[in-house]
């Protein structure tokens, strides 16, 4: 019998998601990924963007679970 209108168990996207689960990764396509938009809106080049966020900003925390 299937229950149709049970909750299923739904998994975070850090288990499903490879990149969060290896946090050098992680850090570097967020770094890749806001340093581009940057440069999209701003008209800097996206190196010396990347190169300002890798020397300021502080180690990224990934949650260990859901905030839901």
């Amino acid at each position: 019998m299937s229950c149709y209108h049970c909750a299923m168990r739904k998994k975070t996207l850090i288990q499903t998601n490879p990149y969060l689960r290896a946090p050098e990764q992680y850090r570097k396509a967020l770094v890749t990924n806001v340093s581009s938009s940057t440069a999209i809106e701003t008209g800097a080049a996206v190196a010396s963007i990347a190169k300002t966020l890798n020397q300021e900003s502080a180690p990224v925390k990934t949650p260990q679970r859901s905030v839901r």
